[in-house]
């Protein structure tokens, strides 16, 4: 279960990574824009407030990699089960004020990962 576990936690923080570069490099870029379906107007107005998200998530990401980096006996179980836990309120809170998607993209994955570093 732990080499699962691992996969989950590795896999949810990539995923913080992308969506790091989503929000900080792309979007206001052609790609950005269509995943997050903007109008040139509005990425370009927010695009402060998008890489303010996207640091937030990189912050995320690299907390999850410091708890797989330090091992299961050396405190990283803790350390990944609160930053699963902050990703899950993040994408709660996300679904419930901006998209209900979040909660599939964000809240879920981590849920699971957050589920399987707790049974390993």
């Amino acid at each position: 279960m732990t080499a699962a576990a691992t996969v989950a936690v590795v896999l949810v923080a990539l995923l913080h990574l992308y969506f790091l570069v989503l929000e900080m490099f792309l979007w206001d870029k052609p790609t950005g824009r269509r995943v997050f379906g903007l109008t040139p107007e509005f990425a370009t107005a927010s695009k402060g407030l998008a890489a303010n998200q996207g640091l937030y998530n990189g912050f995320l990401a690299a907390g999850l990699l410091w708890g797989v980096s330090r091992g299961a006996n050396a405190g990283g179980h803790a350390i990944e089960v609160f930053f699963l836990g902050c990703v899950v309120v993040a994408g709660i809170f996300g679904a419930v004020t901006a998209n209900r998607r979040i909660l599939w993209v964000q809240a879920f994955p981590a849920a699971v990962a957050l589920a399987l570093v707790l049974l390993a």
